[in-house]
């Protein structure tokens, strides 16, 4: 499986920020219009440093002969899910991680459109992310998608399904995120950034302009 270097692939996410950023009208046949480019490359960022987060906390696992525990998770993979709350309390977005195979059904996908990411990156695993328009609770927006792949450290909760630890197979019945292999597309990222924030940000700048 097709699998990036922390260091190819922020080369990659700058190469791809610059282009969404240097779109012009002289292009617009090969691009679509982005209504809030410096929102959606600070999304990019904010991203791009959860994702180095959660690599960095399940790195902890590799080597240990420790069947991993409940405190384990705590330590592991709930500080993820508490930034990317933390992410959308800050800046008005919808952060979610969202999968086919999931544990916790809250990551399920929510709509058509996240389904539609999930098997794009599948059909495409040298893509990292990409921008897509969309509605979502009503609201009209920009929801950014960054593929999450499966490490070696994700098997020791995410292998095969009988070595699942114990308080996996008590705690979440109805599991589907198991038998996965190093390299495989374990879920995304999905944030939606609302039209509505954007308007705020210029309508406080255009208040703050002299008159």
């Amino acid at each position: 499986m097709y699998k990036l270097s922390q260091h190819v692939l922020r080369l990659v996410l700058m190469i791809s920020v610059s282009l969404l950023l240097s779109w012009s009208p002289a292009n617009a046949s090969a691009a679509p219009a982005i209504p809030h480019p410096n929102e959606l490359a600070q999304a990019v960022q904010e991203i791009e440093a959860l994702a180095t987060m959660r690599s960095g906390l399940a790195s902890s696992l590799e080597g240990s002969t420790e069947v991993p525990t409940l405190q384990t998770m705590k330590e592991v993979c709930r500080p993820i899910g508490m930034r990317a709350i933390q992410l959308s309390q800050e800046n008005g977005w919808q952060v979610k991680q969202i999968a086919k195979k999931y544990r916790n059904s809250d990551h399920a996908p929510d709509n058509l459109h996240a389904q539609i990411a999930l098997a794009k990156f599948e059909r495409e695993p040298e893509l990292i992310g990409f921008w897509d328009r969309e509605t979502l609770d009503q609201q009209t927006g920009t929801r950014y998608y960054r593929r999450i792949n499966v490490e070696a450290s994700c098997l020791a909760c995410h292998g095969l399904k009988d070595r699942r630890p114990q308080f996996v197979k008590d705690g979440y019945p109805q599991d589907l995120a198991y038998n996965f292999h190093v390299g495989d597309l374990r879920g995304m990222y999905a944030i939606f950034i609302p039209d509505a924030i954007q308007k705020a940000i210029q309508n406080s700048v255009n208040q703050q302009q002299p008159q």
